[in-house]
């Protein structure tokens, strides 16, 4: 079966079968055999010219083999010329076609399309910064994704996002939603949960998000960085009170560097520091000749103690004598009271022994006392009986 194709020469190229090619076609000729193809069955034959110099070839300025390509995709370019998309066989283009589909397909799964959602409605006072697409975030990780953001009919911005089954457990009745709009970086949509026991969120439920705008603080901390340099402005101005301790400093630095010194400084005035000066040197005269009558004491007092003769004993040596002797006084005394202490345990004994004595003694004299009662009864019972004119006075011996 013969077939009729439209003939596209090729300049600088040589197209081989089961490819895509790009094409910039400006020549007349070229961009009519394009426009044939796409109005047919999109299919024209593509073959090299033999002399690429030549624009407008001939039957014979081309080679013999070719190959049939399918007109894909055909754009304007500058003028009259076309930019085209061909496709060298068929199966090729087949295999693109479902690589394509291939990877939307996993773009969208990628993307949770195919996954079962649950739709949480959060609502702003505005959307500056939200779009559609961005994620809410637990923890740091991706947990749904923006659908859609819509006007309320009070003036707030709701914003729709599809949180997956799978992590809708993050989210519970107390969970708390903030928008953190940051001095770098966009916007970000977090969820907060402090009790993952209380009840899981219920699809299609609507919560106010907390906002925190850092640039909103942009301008109270220009103002205070303001407020702080002005203050420094007055503080380390002439007039202020930094400026004056400088000046005061300064003063003093020129008083320590003049022919005073720091003690002029210090008094004031140069001629007080040299009057200053004479008095601690009067002072350190008296001081130096009270020094040397106290040197001359200490010496006297050395000849006194120690002697500064060889024939003269001083108050030490004497004293030293006279310790000897006194320690031999004691040694002798020590003697004694042992001696003392020997008649003492003498005269304990012989006490005791007295005491002993005394004892008898006192019995003895009751029996003697018996005896002269009895005695003195038996004389009162004689002169009873026979009466005398004797004296009856009885003395103990």
């Amino acid at each position: 079966m013969t077939s009729t194709f439209p003939i596209l020469p090729l300049r600088d190229i040589v197209v081989f079968p089961n490819r895509i090619v790009p094409l910039f076609v400006g020549r007349d000729k070229s961009v009519a055999a394009l426009e044939a193809a796409m109005a047919e069955d999109k299919q024209l034959f593509l073959v090299a010219q033999l002399d690429p110099n030549e624009d407008d070839p001939d039957r014979d300025s081309l080679y013999d083999l070719g190959v049939v390509a399918t007109a894909g995709v055909l754009a304007w370019a500058v003028g009259n010329a076309r930019v085209a998309l061909l496709t060298v066989g068929g199966l090729l283009l087949l295999g693109v076609l479902l690589l394509l589909a291939a990877s939307v397909a996993y773009v969208l799964y990628a993307r949770g399309v195919f996954e079962r959602t649950q739709t949480l409605v959060l609502v702003a006072a505005n959307s500056e910064g939200i779009v559609v697409g961005m994620d809410l975030t637990f923890s740091g990780f991706p947990i749904g994704r923006v659908r859609r953001i819509e006007l309320a009919d009070d003036g707030k911005a709701r914003i729709i996002v599809d949180v997956p089954t799978k992590d809708a457990h993050w989210l519970r009745t107390s969970s708390v939603y903030t928008l953190v709009r940051g001095l770098v970086g966009g916007t970000n949509i977090r969820a907060y949960t402090g009790l993952l026991t209380d009840p899981p969120l219920a699809d299609g439920a609507v919560r106010t998000v907390l906002q925190g705008d850092a640039s909103a603080e942009v301008p109270k901390l220009i103002a205070a960085a303001k407020e702080l340099i002005e203050n420094l402005t007055s503080l380390v101005g002439s007039q202020g009170a930094l400026g004056a301790s400088l000046g005061n400093l300064k003063i003093l630095t020129t008083k320590i560097n003049g022919s005073g010194g720091a003690l002029g400084a210090l008094l004031g005035s140069d001629a007080d520091s040299r009057k200053l000066l004479a008095m601690l040197g009067q002072t350190n005269e008296r001081v130096n000749t009270l020094l040397a009558r106290l040197d001359g004491l200490a010496v006297k007092a050395d000849s006194q103690v120690f002697g500064d003769k060889p024939g003269q004993l001083g108050l030490m040596p004497e004293t030293r004598a006279t310790v000897v002797q006194l320690n031999a006084l004691l040694l002798d005394a020590r003697t004694s009271l042992k001696k003392v202490d020997a008649v003492l345990v003498e005269a304990q004994a012989i006490g005791a022994n007295t005491r002993e004595a005394t004892s008898d003694l006192g019995t003895l004299r009751g029996e003697v006392e018996a005896s002269l009662r009895k005695v003195e009864g038996l004389v009162n019972e004689i002169n009873r009986k026979w009466p005398f004119a004797r004296d009856t006075e009885l003395k103990l011996p």
